[in-house]
């Protein structure tokens, strides 16, 4: 499966826009429940009025918010921002810590946004799980149907080489985003279709209509 899917997605990679692991820890942040899109609209502008922890402290958090303002739960966002960029200064002299450990001790950062920081910004493996890498892995039999995040996470790496971890991250996401979509996978149209037991189902229902 994972060989198919690295061909259909050689060149998959993080498509949230930034230049260094502070950016990209903002930005993964604000993603919870939005799009990459979306964030990469909002990062245009405010990742160029924001450069450092500080400056995201030396405007009140009202302005943040009305910065962000476009993304989901912004209001959250905007103080889990500030509060990050205070422990940074306060902590770890204005600079991404590289632990993973250090990294989930942030406001803001859960599970999934650490393992995305190390593995994109650092290259220390790690396979963050995201609605689309779940989403797959239980359609595909990977996983089972009733895992959590933290399941789905340790099944997929202990079935995939830990050298492969931040490439098929990418892959995953490129296969849930663009193939096996939510609501209207293309599911006859897939190499995997004989081994996905939900296309299975789909081509049934399809099949029996006409």
């Amino acid at each position: 499966m994972l060989d198919v899917i690295d061909d259909m997605f050689p060149d998959a990679e993080c498509e949230l826009i930034h230049d260094n692991p502070f950016e990209l820890t903002i930005a993964v942040l604000m993603s919870a429940q939005c799009t990459d899109a979306a964030v990469n609209r909002v990062t245009r502008t405010l990742f160029q009025k924001y450069k450092t922890p500080e400056d995201y402290l030396a405007v009140p958090v009202e302005e943040l918010m009305d910065d962000i303002r476009s993304i989901g739960l912004y209001r959250n966002k905007a103080k889990n921002i500030q509060a990050l960029c205070r422990m940074l200064i306060d902590h770890y002299d204005g600079e991404i810590p590289r632990a993973h450990s250090e990294l989930v001790k942030l406001p803001g950062v859960g599970r999934k946004t650490a393992n995305v920081v190390v593995s994109v910004a650092f290259g220390t493996p790690a396979l963050a799980v995201d609605t689309h890498v779940e989403r797959v892995s239980k359609r595909l039999g990977i996983c089972k149907w009733k895992d959590n995040v933290t399941e789905v996470e340790e099944t997929l790496c202990s079935k995939i080489p830990r050298e492969r971890w931040n490439k098929t991250h990418h892959q995953l996401i490129f296969f849930g985003r663009y193939h096996c979509t939510a609501r209207q996978p293309k599911c006859l149209e897939c190499p995997l279709l004989e081994d996905c037991r939900e296309g299975r189902k789909r081509k049934k229902v399809i099949t029996d209509a006409e």
